[in-house]
């Protein structure tokens, strides 16, 4: 008699990059609900959308999140089996059409240099004296640490402030469904069949709406039997 829904944050990490940098190329892609693993293939790659292929996308996808962990073009060219030259012209193609981003990284060192921390969108702070080591290896992975942070830190954030409020609304409105796992970007429920569509209604409700941001928050949802049906 009862039902999982999955709800997962749709692409989140990189929104919450969107909404940092306030990149124009990149708001006004989820702004306008395009694929923004497609979009990027088309900037990086100089092709109109429609030319995008499968492996353009695939490497796009590689290069959009490992912007967000600071991959250096030693590892874009391991991950995508690539010459390394062509893997800095990845990387130089990127930042020279997401400026917004650039200069949101280049801010966010600036700033984690002169401070000491860096922060989340709650202002959850990371301390990194890391920073200033003498040590390659160690000061690399602080700068990496420093970019990262307040995009993976403020996704976390945003997910908790989600669970919270939707603790408080299923009990509130007596729905009878009972979060029981959470997953990276998603969050697991347990519900009634009978209310399952009201629950999902809810849950979608709750989790696009957790925070405001200069692009829309999105959510995929489904439900079933178990937790493979339910994806």
């Amino acid at each position: 008699g009862k039902r999982l829904i999955a709800a997962d944050y749709s692409q989140i990490e990189l929104r919450i990059l969107a909404h940092l940098s306030g990149d124009p190329t990149l708001v006004a892609a989820f702004a306008s609900g395009e694929d923004v693993h497609t979009r990027t293939a088309a900037e990086v790659f100089d092709v109109v959308p429609a030319l995008v292929t499968s492996e353009m996308r695939r490497r796009a996808k590689v290069i959009n999140f490992g912007i967000i962990y600071g991959m250096g073009p030693q590892r874009l060219a391991r991950e995508l089996e690539i010459p390394l030259a062509d893997a800095q012209r990845y990387i130089a193609s990127y930042f020279g059409r997401y400026a917004g981003v650039a200069r949101f990284i280049e801010e966010t060192l600036a700033e984690a240099r002169r401070q000491g921390f860096v922060a989340t969108l709650l202002k959850r702070r990371r301390y990194l004296p890391e920073l200033t080591s003498r040590e390659d290896g160690v000061r690399q992975f602080a700068e990496r640490t420093a970019i990262n942070t307040p995009v993976q830190g403020s996704a976390a954030d945003l997910i908790k402030l989600a669970m919270v409020r939707l603790e408080d609304r299923l009990a509130r409105e007596g729905i009878p469904a009972t979060m029981i796992l959470q997953v990276h970007d998603e969050l697991l429920f347990e519900a009634d069949a009978a209310a399952v569509e009201t629950a999902m209604a809810v849950v979608r409700e709750e989790m696009e709406s957790v925070m405001e941001l200069r692009v829309p928050l999105r959510v995929d949802i489904r439900a079933g039997l178990n937790w493979a049906e339910a994806h």
